[in-house]
């Protein structure tokens, strides 16, 4: 057999949906008076929720809270009516007998209900929360891992500092002197300033009055370390799964005007850009281009030159055979401030799929990035032609030339037993590894419909030895 592709993924769909409530002067209502009670009493009292203790007793820490003031503690009879419009309930009797009649008469009221270790009753399951007021982080698992919740809980609680929601509440004071002095672009460039420049580092160092003033005294000027014009970022969103990207990409698109992508099989990377960002496909694709390079180059010079920060994202690395160098040899030209943030190129994720290295101490020294699809046409690349022992060629684009690479190769290499993988979709839905023997190469293609989107790798390590062409072909299937 010539290889079988890799199954498909299944779509995911969330069982619960994540959603902050309004709570300030609305009833909450707690059924039971002992410590699972306290538990969510102590959670709702973060906010401004008006709390109800239903319990014929309370514990010493209820009692306290209902003595200073702050729970109202009832006891009357509990009917559909003691529920009615609540923005949540929480039920913690004790005995799961009474929650789930209790649940009954709540659901009866209209309640939106949480009952305590009872999952299958729960319409709202509590998340882990990291709090920094006004920045509140919830982390759901949908019941399935509590453990696994309070680890990123912990994670957050590190990568946080302490101070950062007064710097958020601070910066909320200030938005609306802010909109009535800056235009919008220059209000998210100040945000921008404030939440990865001097303000942030003087308010974790404790230097919060002299924040507070350099970010008042900024609006008032006008002046920050922000570029005033456009600018354009070149991002490698790597082989086009979402969580391929790097960080440094996922801040680019958060920051931009305007987006040109190519095609990205997995749309939900743009899920991470601004959500008012324009998006604009470029649709490059071999052979069929739905905007021509030229038209490209120029649309990111006029965006840049409108004040828009524009992102250029690219499957890959921008700087392997992504046409990179005339989108920056123009922006050069016009003047514009760009930067090139890199990306996993196809040839690394493909490896990644095989579950092999590039290279290998003994085996492969060298390797070589090349395409088989030039300016004119498909063609035997050059590294092909003078490939040696210990090389790995990784051939990109190269689909439509692999009849002249098996040619050559069997012609100039007679009877060299050439390790051919091929990858295509590399870390995508739908991805097909697939191992052959060289003259098995152009078959292989034809019979799983590979068509452009594949990488081809031809090894020839330090250990392979001549063989004869009569022998067994050994084919894998990763």
């Amino acid at each position: 057999p010539l290889g079988l592709a890799s199954s498909h993924r299944k779509p995911v769909r969330m069982k619960t949906f994540p959603m902050f409530l309004q709570m300030a002067g609305r009833r909450v209502v707690i059924i039971g008076g002992g410590e699972q009670a306290a538990q969510k009493t102590r959670l709702i009292l973060k906010t401004e929720a008006m709390v109800e203790i239903w319990a014929p007793t309370l514990d010493p820490e209820l009692s306290g809270l209902a003595a200073q003031g702050r729970i109202t503690h009832l006891t009357g009879p509990i009917t559909p009516d003691t529920f009615s419009d609540t923005a949540l309930v929480f039920i913690a009797s004790g005995c799961p007998g009474i929650d789930m009649a209790l649940h009954t008469l709540a659901k009866a009221g209209g309640a939106t209900v949480n009952v305590v270790d009872q999952p299958q009753l729960c319409d709202a399951i509590t998340p882990s929360i990291v709090d920094r007021d006004p920045v509140v982080v919830a982390i759901g698992t949908e019941g399935t891992a509590p453990v696994l919740a309070r680890q990123i809980k912990t994670k957050l609680e590190e990568a946080l500092e302490p101070r950062l929601g007064d710097l958020a509440a601070l910066a909320g004071r200030m938005r609306s002197a802010a909109a009535a002095r800056l235009a919008p672009r220059a209000r998210r460039d100040l945000w921008r300033w404030v939440f990865n420049d001097s303000p942030r580092r003087m308010f974790t160092s404790g230097a919060e009055r002299e924040a507070a003033k350099l970010i008042k005294t900024t609006i008032e000027t006008g002046e920050f370390g922000a570029t005033k014009g456009g600018s354009v970022s070149l991002v490698g969103a790597g082989p086009g799964a979402k969580d391929l990207i790097t960080l440094r990409g996922v801040q680019r698109l958060q920051e931009a005007d305007v987006i040109y992508y190519d095609r990205l099989l997995d749309p939900e990377i743009l899920e991470l850009a601004r959500r008012d960002a324009q998006r604009i496909y470029v649709g490059k694709a071999p052979g069929c281009h739905s905007w021509p390079q030229e038209k490209i180059t120029q649309t990111l010079v006029a965006a840049a030159k409108r004040g828009q920060r524009v992102v250029r994202l690219k499957c890959g690395d921008p700087g392997v055979f992504a046409r990179s160098t005339e989108e920056t040899a123009a922006l050069k030209a016009s003047g514009i401030p760009f930067d090139i943030v890199p990306g996993i190129t196809a040839v690394c994720a493909a490896a990644a799929s095989v579950g092999q290295s590039l290279t290998d101490r003994g085996s492969i020294d060298t390797l070589v990035l090349t395409t088989g699809h030039r300016q004119d046409g498909y063609a035997v690349p050059d590294p092909i032609k003078d490939i040696k022992p210990g090389s790995c060629v990784a051939l990109y684009m190269a689909v439509g030339a692999a009849p002249q690479i098996v040619e050559h190769l069997e012609t100039c290499h007679p009877g060299v037993p050439f390790g051919v993988q091929i990858v295509a979709k590399a870390q995508r839905k739908g991805e097909i590894v697939l191992n052959c023997h060289l003259s098995d190469l152009a078959q292989t293609l034809v019979v799983h419909d590979i068509s452009g989107e594949a990488m081809i790798f031809v090894r020839w390590s330090y250990s392979a030895r001549t063989s004869d062409t009569s022998s067994t072909r050994a084919l894998a299937t990763v």
